[in-house]
């Protein structure tokens, strides 16, 4: 069976919007969320880096949801996307 690539709209926050020309929201065609990281990683370097380290892994400070649910309540990095699915990029907010 194969599994066939659906666009997916990633939300991209404004604090690394730079990343990626500015654009607040990008359509890219995938079937996962690893998936949809490599693609960010070929078209996207700068905001890939925000979102992963040098292994790959999401940073301990980034949580990526699949619609309204986190990735580590669903499959991870291993969650398909399915089409109308909106990816949203969040980083942790701190301050003092």
């Amino acid at each position: 069976m194969t599994v066939r690539a659906t666009t997916i709209t990633v939300l991209v926050p404004g604090m690394l919007r730079d990343c990626c020309a500015g654009a607040s929201e990008l359509a890219i065609e995938t079937t996962s969320l690893r998936a949809l990281l490599d693609q960010i990683e070929r078209l996207h370097p700068p905001l890939h880096r925000s979102i992963c380290d040098e292994t790959g892994t999401v940073r301990r400070h980034v949580n990526l949801f699949v619609n309204t649910h986190h990735m580590r309540d669903r499959n991870g990095l291993d969650t398909p996307l399915a089409p109308g699915d909106v990816v949203t990029i969040l980083p942790a907010v701190s301050g003092g």
